[in-house]
Order: structure tokens, then sequence, then C-alpha cells
């Protein structure tokens, strides 16, 4: 019998990319692989935006997973003395959340998710959207690049012209990047271009 993969799947504040995120949170639910525990930030759990009514995405989730979300700093802390997840992934992965985790910052529910998963030397996964990952969060991304148990989707300029300094995961590859981090292993190339 195949053995399911227990996955906390935590969504953080770039909303824009949110919409894209339940598509791939859907496509990973219908493979079978996976029991999947929603983790949000206390911001994406609790705002509106232009982009979305939160009950609407809190909501969708909910359904998707068939599960209640970790949203604070109190249910996220029992993750890795209770070995809840296999692999934890992060997506979207803002630039805030990039700095702190980075910094060893723990004043959230994604950065508790994180630490308490890191306890246990479970691989993370990290699906960058900020508008300054080649400025100020390009310090952060290097940092995390050459921590244990960090891997990264494959991420690109998403509007060079516009928003020179802006990057996006390409989070179509979450699932591939999964794969390759059960397995110790980062997913190549991490610098994608819009191309490929």
């Amino acid at each position: 019998m195949k053995k399911i993969i227990k996955l906390g799947f935590a969504l953080t504040g770039s909303f824009c990319t949110l919409e894209r995120i339940i598509n791939v949170l859907e496509q990973l639910q219908k493979t079978n692989k996976y029991d999947i525990t929603p983790i949000m930030s206390e911001n994406t759990y609790s705002m509106d935006t232009k982009f979305g009514n939160h009950d609407y995405f809190i909501n969708k989730i909910k359904n998707i997973t068939g599960k209640e979300i970790i949203n604070s700093i109190q249910k996220a802390e029992p993750i890795g003395p209770k070995k809840f997840f296999d692999i934890l992934v992060i997506a979207p992965c803002t630039g805030n959340t990039l700095a702190k985790l980075s910094n060893s910052i723990t004043d959230g529910t994604i950065t508790m998710a994180t630490k308490s998963h890191l306890r246990r030397e479970r691989p993370v996964i990290l699906a960058i959207s900020t508008n300054d990952g080649l400025s100020g969060s390009a310090e952060n991304i290097g940092k995390l690049l050459n921590r244990k148990n960090y891997y990264f989707v494959p991420f690109t300029q998403d509007a060079p012209h516009e928003k020179p300094r802006s990057i996006v995961a390409k989070m179509e590859l979450i699932p591939q990047t999964i794969e390759h981090a059960l397995k110790n292993k980062q997913i190549q190339p991490i610098l994608s271009n819009n191309n490929n």
C-alpha cells in the first residue's frame, strides 16, 4: 500500500497569487498522495483585499482539504513535537516571511509552524512571491538557499519591465519540487525564465 504523505500547506499574504495557489492545492488533493493540512497567516486568514474576501478563501481551502485551518501560534506550536507533517510548503512565501525565516523570527502562525516543523529536520518548500526579490529580499533568499532543509520552487522575474526587482515562483512546479525535496534534492533550475 502506498504511503500517504503528510503535507502542511501554508499560505501567506501575497494576495494576488492566492487563486493560483488554490488551483495547485486542488491538484495536489486530487492525486490522493497527500494528507493536506492548511495553515494561514493571520493576515491571509482575516483580510479582505481587491483579490478576494477572506471568507471565500477560507471556505475554498477547507472544502479542498476537508480540514480546519491552523491559524494561530498556539495551533502551530505542536506541529514538530507531534510530528504533524513529512513536508511543509509555504506558498506564496512573501518577502516579509523570507526575512523572518532567515533571521529566525517566530512571531506568527507561519513562522511558528516552520520553526516547529524544522525541529524534526524535515523539508520546507518556499514558493516565493515578492516585489523586492532582487533587492531587499535577495539577501534573505541567499541565506535560506544555504540552510539545511529549505528547498525553493523555481522562480523568475514576473514583470521585468514594470517591476524589475519582483520575482515569483512557478507555482505549477510545486508538486515536482515536493517530490525532489522528499528525496533531499533541490529541483533545478532554481532560476527559471518565463519560457520554461
